[in-house]
Protein backbone atom coordinates (compact mmCIF):
# COMPACT_ATOMS: atom_id res chain seq x y z
CA UNK A 1 0.00 0.00 0.00
CA UNK A 2 1.43 3.37 -0.97
CA UNK A 3 0.57 6.65 0.56
CA UNK A 4 0.00 9.17 -1.42
CA UNK A 5 1.92 12.69 -0.49
CA UNK A 6 -0.26 15.98 -0.90
CA UNK A 7 1.59 18.52 1.52
CA UNK A 8 -0.79 21.18 0.01
CA UNK A 9 -4.03 19.44 0.41
CA UNK A 10 -2.77 18.17 3.99
CA UNK A 11 -2.17 22.15 4.65
CA UNK A 12 -5.64 23.39 3.77
CA UNK A 13 -6.94 20.44 5.57
CA UNK A 14 -5.38 21.40 8.91
CA UNK A 15 -5.76 25.28 8.66
CA UNK A 16 -9.54 24.28 8.18
CA UNK A 17 -9.39 22.90 11.19
CA UNK A 18 -7.93 24.77 13.22
CA UNK A 19 -9.96 27.64 12.34
CA UNK A 20 -13.13 26.09 13.03
CA UNK A 21 -11.46 24.50 16.46
CA UNK A 22 -10.90 28.56 16.88
CA UNK A 23 -14.35 29.13 16.18
CA UNK A 24 -16.10 26.43 18.02
CA UNK A 25 -13.90 27.45 21.33
CA UNK A 26 -14.81 31.53 20.66
CA UNK A 27 -18.52 31.00 19.65
CA UNK A 28 -19.35 28.06 22.01
CA UNK A 29 -16.81 27.40 24.48
CA UNK A 30 -16.53 24.25 23.28
CA UNK A 31 -13.37 21.55 22.60
CA UNK A 32 -13.70 20.02 19.40
CA UNK A 33 -13.23 16.45 19.55
CA UNK A 34 -14.92 14.15 17.17
CA UNK A 35 -15.81 11.24 19.61
CA UNK A 36 -17.40 13.73 21.93
CA UNK A 37 -19.54 15.22 18.93
CA UNK A 38 -20.56 12.57 17.82
CA UNK A 39 -21.17 11.18 21.48
CA UNK A 40 -23.57 14.44 21.65
CA UNK A 41 -25.40 13.47 18.86
CA UNK A 42 -26.08 10.10 19.96
CA UNK A 43 -26.89 11.33 23.66
CA UNK A 44 -28.27 14.56 23.58
CA UNK A 45 -28.44 16.87 26.11
CA UNK A 46 -29.99 19.83 24.33
CA UNK A 47 -31.53 21.05 21.26
CA UNK A 48 -28.85 23.77 20.67
CA UNK A 49 -26.16 21.31 21.95
CA UNK A 50 -27.32 18.74 18.88
CA UNK A 51 -27.60 21.45 16.17
CA UNK A 52 -23.96 22.75 16.72
CA UNK A 53 -23.24 18.95 16.70
CA UNK A 54 -25.25 17.70 13.60
CA UNK A 55 -23.75 20.49 11.67
CA UNK A 56 -20.10 19.48 11.98
CA UNK A 57 -20.83 16.31 11.54
CA UNK A 58 -22.69 17.25 8.27
CA UNK A 59 -19.97 19.15 7.65
CA UNK A 60 -17.03 16.41 7.97
CA UNK A 61 -19.53 14.20 5.37
CA UNK A 62 -20.06 16.88 3.13
CA UNK A 63 -16.85 18.30 2.75
CA UNK A 64 -15.34 16.06 0.97
CA UNK A 65 -18.21 16.00 -1.24
CA UNK A 66 -18.29 19.33 -2.12
CA UNK A 67 -14.78 20.06 -2.40
CA UNK A 68 -14.52 17.31 -4.99
CA UNK A 69 -16.75 18.90 -6.69
CA UNK A 70 -15.33 22.44 -6.78
CA UNK A 71 -12.16 21.19 -7.95
CA UNK A 72 -13.06 17.79 -10.12
CA UNK A 73 -11.56 15.21 -8.00
CA UNK A 74 -14.37 12.87 -6.74
CA UNK A 75 -14.04 11.74 -3.53
CA UNK A 76 -13.60 7.70 -3.18
CA UNK A 77 -13.92 5.92 -0.43
CA UNK A 78 -12.02 2.86 -0.39
CA UNK A 79 -12.71 0.04 2.59
CA UNK A 80 -9.59 -2.19 2.63
CA UNK A 81 -10.58 -4.31 5.35
CA UNK A 82 -13.28 -6.88 6.19
CA UNK A 83 -16.47 -6.01 8.18
CA UNK A 84 -15.33 -7.48 11.07
CA UNK A 85 -11.98 -5.79 11.02
CA UNK A 86 -14.10 -2.94 10.46
CA UNK A 87 -16.15 -3.94 14.18
CA UNK A 88 -12.87 -4.78 16.08
CA UNK A 89 -10.87 -1.33 14.86
CA UNK A 90 -14.48 0.57 16.02
CA UNK A 91 -14.79 -1.14 19.20
CA UNK A 92 -10.81 -0.87 20.55
CA UNK A 93 -11.02 3.10 19.18
CA UNK A 94 -14.16 3.35 21.68
CA UNK A 95 -12.29 1.56 24.48
CA UNK A 96 -9.40 3.57 23.62
CA UNK A 97 -11.25 7.08 23.61
CA UNK A 98 -13.03 6.06 26.88
CA UNK A 99 -10.01 5.39 28.73
CA UNK A 100 -7.70 7.76 27.25
CA UNK A 101 -10.14 11.24 28.55
CA UNK A 102 -10.55 11.59 24.52
CA UNK A 103 -10.14 11.14 21.18
CA UNK A 104 -7.21 11.89 18.76
CA UNK A 105 -8.90 15.48 17.52
CA UNK A 106 -9.48 16.25 21.18
CA UNK A 107 -6.15 15.76 22.41
CA UNK A 108 -3.91 16.15 19.56
CA UNK A 109 -5.49 19.64 17.87
CA UNK A 110 -7.07 21.02 21.12
CA UNK A 111 -5.53 19.34 24.02
CA UNK A 112 -1.62 20.21 22.67
CA UNK A 113 -3.06 24.01 21.49
CA UNK A 114 -3.62 24.47 25.17
CA UNK A 115 0.04 22.99 26.45
CA UNK A 116 -1.86 20.07 28.58
CA UNK A 117 0.41 17.66 29.75
CA UNK A 118 -2.09 14.89 29.71
CA UNK A 119 -3.51 15.88 26.02
CA UNK A 120 0.48 15.91 24.97
CA UNK A 121 0.94 12.44 26.82
CA UNK A 122 -1.93 11.09 25.08
CA UNK A 123 -1.20 12.39 21.83
CA UNK A 124 2.45 10.73 22.06
CA UNK A 125 0.47 7.58 22.77
CA UNK A 126 -1.35 7.62 19.70
CA UNK A 127 1.43 7.97 17.88
CA UNK A 128 3.57 5.27 19.47
CA UNK A 129 0.89 2.96 18.87
CA UNK A 130 0.41 3.99 14.91
CA UNK A 131 3.81 3.85 13.98
CA UNK A 132 3.71 0.02 15.56
CA UNK A 133 0.82 -1.04 14.19
CA UNK A 134 1.66 0.20 10.98
CA UNK A 135 4.88 -1.17 11.09
CA UNK A 136 3.50 -4.58 12.40
CA UNK A 137 1.06 -5.27 9.46
CA UNK A 138 3.44 -3.27 6.65
CA UNK A 139 6.19 -4.71 7.33
CA UNK A 140 5.90 -8.18 9.78
CA UNK A 141 2.65 -8.91 8.68
CA UNK A 142 2.53 -7.82 5.15
CA UNK A 143 -1.10 -6.60 4.96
Amino acid sequence: METAFTPLLSLGGGLLIGVSTVLLMLSLGRVMGATGILNGILQPAGGQDFSWRAAILLGMMSGPVALGAIFGMPATIQVVSSAPMLVVSGLLVGVGVTYGGGCTSGHGICGNARLSARSIVATVTFMLATFITVFVLRHVVGV
